[in-house]
C-alpha cells in the first residue's frame, strides 16, 4: 500500500478546503467505514451525529479556530460540516458505547478492539543514532486503511507540521517544525462518554502547535478534555514524555518521564485514573501483552537501531492480536483490526519513516523533511 501525500497551504479555510478536495476519496472511504464502526457498536450514524453537535460549545469556547478547518474540510470534500465534524469525534463516540456496555446499558452491543497502537520514544543517548525519536504501529480496523493520508500542512499562521491521519481528521501523529514529535495510543476509561469537554483529535490537532514538551503538558492541562488518550512526546532537543489523560483538566494527566531514557505505552494506564478506572480489559485487553512484549524489547538493548526498532514493531506473540496486529480471519470482514501503518519520527533530523501496512512484511520509507520543517 502507498500512502498518499497532500500539500496543503494558505490560511486555515483555504488549506483545509484544499484538503477535503485533494482527499475527497479517501475521506468518503473514512465516512462510510466509521458510519458501520458506529452502527457495530450499537449507535447510528444520526445518533452519533447529534452527539457530536454536543461538542461544539466547547470547540468554539478553547479551539474556535479550529471550525474553520472542519469546515473546509467539509466544502472540499463535498461532506457536511456535521458530518466532518462526526468523523473528529469519532472517538467520543465509539468509547462512550464502551462506557454503555461496561455500565451494563447496551451489554453485547459492543465488541472489544483487538489491537489499538504501540508505541516508544527514545532520548538520543538509548538511539544509536544519538538522536530522539518516536515510534509506533498504528492498529485499527483494516478496511479503513485505505484512508489514510501523509497531510503536509504549510502555514503562515502556525509552524508547518506533517501528519499521519485518517483523512478527514484533523490530525494524527504528528511532527511540526518547532521540531515536536508526538506520537498517539488510545485509551478509555470509565469517565469517558460525556460531551463534557474538547474531543481528542481536536486535542491532538492543537498540540501540533505546540513548541516544546513543556507548552504541550501546559496546553492539555488547561482545556478541558472529553475523552482519555496518551501522548508520546520527543523533541530534537532531546526532551522525552508520556502524557496519560483521562476525561477532565490538570488533575486527570499523569506524566511519565523517561528515567532509563525510554518510554513505552500501549492503551492501558500505567498509573491510576483519578476518579475513574481502566477499562482496557474491557476494550483493548490485548494491551497488556503487548506492553510487555514491548519493553522487554527496549530494555534489551541498551541503545537501539533502526532495524532492532522495526524488529520490535513485528513481534508476534499472542497472534493475531500482537504488537504488528494481523486480520482476524474468523471475523466480520469489515471488524478486522491490523497494523495499518507503522512510523519512526526523528525530530531532531525532522524525518518521517513509514511502512504503510503491516510492518512485517512492508517497505519503510524514508521521507526527508528537513527544509519543510525547518527550525522556526
Amino acid at each position: 500500500m502507498t500512502l498518499p501525500r497532500i500539500r496543503i497551504s494558505g490560511s486555515a479555510a483555504e488549506r483545509s478546503e484544499q484538503y477535503g478536495r485533494l482527499a475527497r476519496e479517501q475521506i468518503h472511504h473514512i465516512r462510510a467505514g466509521y458510519e458501520h464502526a458506529f452502527a457495530a457498536k450499537g449507535t447510528s450514524w444520526d445518533e452519533a451525529v447529534a452527539f457530536s453537535r454536543q461538542f461544539l460549545p466547547f470547540i468554539d469556547a478553547y479551539a474556535g479556530h479550529l471550525r474553520d478547518e472542519i469546515a473546509g474540510i467539509a466544502a472540499g470534500s463535498g461532506l457536511t460540516f456535521d458530518e466532518v465534524l462526526t468523523l473528529n469525534c469519532r472517538s467520543e463516540v465509539l468509547y462512550a458505547a464502551t462506557v454503555r456496555t461496561h455500565n451494563g446499558i447496551a451489554a453485547g452491543s459492543a465488541t472489544p478492539h483487538r489491537g489499538e497502537c504501540s508505541a516508544l520514544a527514545l532520548e538520543g543517548d538509548r538511539s544509536s543514532t544519538g538522536q530522539p525519536l518516536v515510534a509506533q504501529n498504528w492498529d485499527w480496523l483494516e478496511t479503513l486503511g485505505p484512508g489514510v493520508v501523509l497531510l503536509e500542512v504549510e502555514r503562515e499562521d502556525g509552524p508547518n507540521y506533517v501528519t499521519l491521519v485518517e483523512a478527514g481528521l484533523l490530525a494524527k501523529m504528528t511532527m511540526n517544525a518547532h521540531g515536536l514529535a508526538m506520537g498517539i495510543t488510545t485509551l478509555a476509561t470509565t469517565r469517558d462518554g460525556a460531551a463534557t469537554g474538547l474531543p481528542f483529535h481536536v486535542l491532538i490537532r492543537l498540540l501540533a502547535d505546540a513548541p516544546s514538551v513543556s507548552e504541550a503538558v501546559e496546553m492539555l492541562a488547561s482545556v478541558p478534555r472529553a475523552t482519555g488518550g496518551n501522548y508520546m512526546l520527543a523533541t530534537a532537543t532531546g526532551a522525552v514524555v508520556n502524557l496519560e489523560t483521562s476525561p477532565g483538566a490538570a488533575a486527570n494527566i499523569s506524566p511519565q518521564v523517561s528515567l532509563t531514557g525510554a518510554l513505552v505505552h500501549t492503551n492501558h494506564f500505567l498509573d491510576p485514573v483519578p476518579g475513574g478506572a481502566d477499562l482496557a480489559a474491557l476494550a483493548m485487553p490485548d494491551s497488556f501483552v503487548r506492553y510487555g512484549r514491548l519493553r522487554r524489547e527496549v530494555d534489551r538493548h541498551d541503545r537501539l537501531s533502526r532495524e532492532e526498532i522495526q524488529r520490535a514493531l513485528t513481534d508476534h506473540t499472542d497472534f493475531p492480536n500482537s504488537i504488528c496486529c494481523h486480520p482476524d480471519e474468523t471475523a466480520d470482514p469489515r471488524s478486522r483490526w491490523a497494523t495499518i501503518v507503522s512510523v519512526m519520527m526523528h525530530p531532531e533530523s525532522r524525518a518521517f519513516e513509514v511502512a504503510a501496512g503491516l510492518p512485517c512484511s512492508s517497505d519503510w520509507n524514508r521521507l526527508d523533511y528537513s527544509e519543510f520543517l525547518a527550525a522556526t
